[in-house]
């Protein structure tokens, strides 16, 4: 039983590194790629790598043996990088929510209001506030620790909110982009299924106009929810059960042991090894620039200037 979890545990941590390495490489080394989309998923990708190599082994170990043999000190800053990173991750989601939103919805305007300055200072202002907002809890007080040195094993590393930090801290990091996030996606579905609808009636007869406003969907449109669907599914899926356990801890008189709580923060790392599968892995041009990191392509002088994209695309 034990082989099998550190199996899948150490499967998970090397989805999450590599899979964000690759994606950190790829926008990093080929010019094609530097676009303001790219530079949010290349700042997503690098948060998200940081988790991988900080946080994941260290909580996995800790919930397979039940014990925290890292020492206090390192406890400390195991949460400081887990309140950065993960703010960090999640302030890019919303910005890849936004992008998407204007490409969308506004897309004769999206080169004047998506510039790659503009996306840049974004990019330095979510890690700059996330490292500002993750130094107030901790000074703050808002998390403080217990740690239990008299269990059968070497001490617990335990983190816990007060009410009124906990709070700030549910409604600036998961409630609101949650919710920026989901109005967003929704939003960019209702006007993708309304411009998919225009299209097919310009492409009808006249005289099919009726008939083709009761057809199922088409597969574009289904595909396109389908995507979306699972965007929204995977952030919810890996976020909600551990924010609803704090939730539970600090304001219920209810208690959720320590390993559901830290089997619920390793699936909220794990969704950084879900992005860079969401957002990079399916598109044709990452499939191609893999290819090239793989078979030491790059290592070539001219390889920056490689063509990833198809002439159809």
């Amino acid at each position: 039983m034990y082989v099998m979890m550190y199996f899948f545990s150490a499967a998970s941590v090397m989805l999450t590194i590599l899979g964000n390495l690759l994606v950190v490489i790829s926008v990093s080394h080929f010019r094609q790629l530097h676009t303001p989309s790219n530079l949010i998923v290349l700042s997503l990708a690098a948060a998200d790598f940081l988790v991988g190599i900080f946080l994941m082994p260290f909580m996995i170990i800790q919930i397979i043996e039940g014990c925290w043999y890292f020492g206090n000190t390192f406890c400390y800053f195991h949460a400081l990088f887990s309140f950065l990173l993960t703010s960090v991750s999640i302030s890019n989601l919303v910005f890849i929510a936004i992008d998407r939103y204007v490409a969308v919805c506004d897309p004769l305007l999206y080169s004047t209001k998506i510039t790659i300055p503009m996306v840049q200072i974004s990019i330095t202002a979510s890690w700059l506030l996330s490292i500002l907002c993750t130094w107030a809890i901790m000074y703050f007080k808002g998390c403080y620790f217990t740690f239990d040195i008299a269990s059968v094993c070497l001490g617990e590393c335990v983190r816990l909110y007060n009410d009124i930090l906990g709070l700030v801290d549910l409604c600036i990091a998961f409630i609101l982009p949650c919710t920026v996030m989901v109005s967003l996606y929704t939003k960019i579905f209702m006007v993708a299924r309304r411009h998919l609808k225009i299209i097919n009636l310009v492409k009808q007869p006249t005289l099919k106009i009726e008939e083709s406003r009761k057809k199922i969907p088409k597969k574009s449109e289904r595909k396109a929810a389908k995507t979306l669907g699972i965007v929204i599914f995977v952030f919810l899926f890996c976020w909600v059960p551990f924010y609803l356990c704090s939730v539970i801890n600090t304001y219920t008189d209810l208690a959720v042991s320590n390993v559901i709580i830290n089997f619920f923060a390793w699936l909220m790392y794990f969704n950084s090894g879900m992005n860079p599968i969401i957002y990079a892995l399916f598109y044709p041009w990452f499939q191609k620039s893999i290819k090239l990191i793989v078979t030491l392509k790059i290592c070539s002088r001219e390889s920056s200037m490689v063509n990833l994209f198809s002439i159809n695309r």
